[in-house]
């Protein structure tokens, strides 16, 4: 499987965040940081300044400004998922925002449960990169349940 191409200014943010969703994914299946993954291709699709800003209620919440920083919080979301897929994504594109209406698929390292959540994403693109992601989780206590090596509250959506 070859490498895509990096965005460019002249991409348009979904161009852009559809390349990132496929770095993600690749990264995530060679096991991230610790399975040795580049976070070169991801790293790609964000300016250097990005900021990413994760709810505190998450284990790995808080404001990750960089992209050294960002690649810290997908260390960490690889040490807790061995998939973590956006799917069924629609996007809402205004300007340089796109508002992503997903679902979010995960499956926990520890326990092997494959969650299946709704998720709404809001992102910045800028010059053909990304400058500032904000994710809103479905049911945050399930991605707290499988960082600590427990089943997530069986909820049908």
């Amino acid at each position: 499987m070859g490498s895509i191409a990096p965005p460019s200014p002249d991409d348009s943010p979904i161009a852009v965040l559809e390349r990132f969703y496929s770095a993600e994914r690749r990264y995530m299946k060679a096991g991230g940081k610790a399975g040795g993954a580049s976070f070169d291709e991801f790293a790609s699709t964000m300016d250097d300044k990005v900021v990413l800003h994760q709810t505190p209620d998450l284990p790995w919440g808080g404001e990750f400004i960089g992209v050294d920083r960002y690649a810290d919080w997908a260390a960490h979301m690889s040490s807790v998922f061995e998939v973590v897929d956006v799917q069924d994504a629609e996007f809402v594109e205004t300007a340089d925002k796109v508002v992503i209406l997903c679902m979010l698929v995960t499956k926990a390292k520890q326990t092997g449960e494959i969650m299946k959540r709704p998720m709404v994403q809001v992102v910045t693109v800028k010059e053909g990169k990304i400058v500032d992601f904000r994710p809103f989780y479905w049911h945050v206590p399930d991605y707290v349940a499988a960082a600590e090596g427990r089943s997530a509250a069986q909820i049908e959506i």
